[in-house]
């Protein structure tokens, strides 16, 4: 991480998506962030749960959220937490908390961070919510890239859960870097309304459009 964090220092800042120079703080040229596409205002339903996201998760948008995820790019988290907060209506956090979708232990260690709370931690200082990381997933379910909806929930039944020790709010946001089918959504939905939880949305930067 500190080896990462040093490079990124020294490295020019090059555009995620095309590689052409982008500005010290932005991850995107000015090219490629006009070529994201921004949703609406109102919100969609992924695994039943309401959830407002960003942009369209296609070109620049998924290259970005690549170069986070795999390439360690963390400066990239801080300009996606702008994005979806601008993206916000007014007072629609109000009384809620956030609450960032678990990785897996092992996936976790490898990665060396959550890029879903560290989304949430630029959201929360953006909006001043509260931030809780009260669910964990316990054991690895595998990459859920190109499963369809029904082997994503079968291989998330039961793997999210609320951490033994942590008391989850009554109104959760969710907050992930991306949703696809929703099969995540659903199953930490699932677990903090097992738990007490009594109203749940999410966030995210990007969502698969026409799933």
């Amino acid at each position: 991480m500190l080896a990462r964090t040093v490079l990124s220092l020294l490295a020019p800042p090059l555009c995620a998506a095309c590689g052409r120079s982008a500005g010290r703080l932005e991850p995107l040229c000015a090219g490629c962030r006009r070529r994201l596409r921004w949703l609406g205002s109102e919100p969609a339903v992924a695994g039943g749960v309401a959830v407002r996201s960003a942009v369209a998760y296609e070109g620049p948008a998924r290259a970005l959220v690549r170069a986070l995820k795999y390439r360690g790019a963390l400066g990239a988290a801080d300009a996606m937490a702008a994005q979806i907060a601008a993206a916000l209506p007014q007072g629609w956090l109000r009384g809620a908390v956030l609450v960032p979708v678990p990785l897996a232990r092992g996936r976790a260690r490898r990665r060396g961070f959550n890029q879903a709370e560290r989304l949430a931690a630029g959201v929360a200082a953006r909006t001043g919510s509260a931030v809780l990381d009260c669910l964990e997933r316990p054991q690895e379910s595998g990459t859920q890239v190109g499963r369809g909806r029904a082997e994503r929930l079968a291989r998330l039944a039961g793997g999210v859960r609320v951490r033994p020790d942590a008391l989850p709010p009554r109104r959760a946001v969710l907050v992930d870097d991306v949703v696809t089918t929703g099969a995540t959504l659903a199953a930490c939905a699932a677990a903090l309304r097992e738990s007490g939880c009594a109203h749940v949305q999410a966030l995210s930067y990007a969502r698969t459009l026409g799933r």
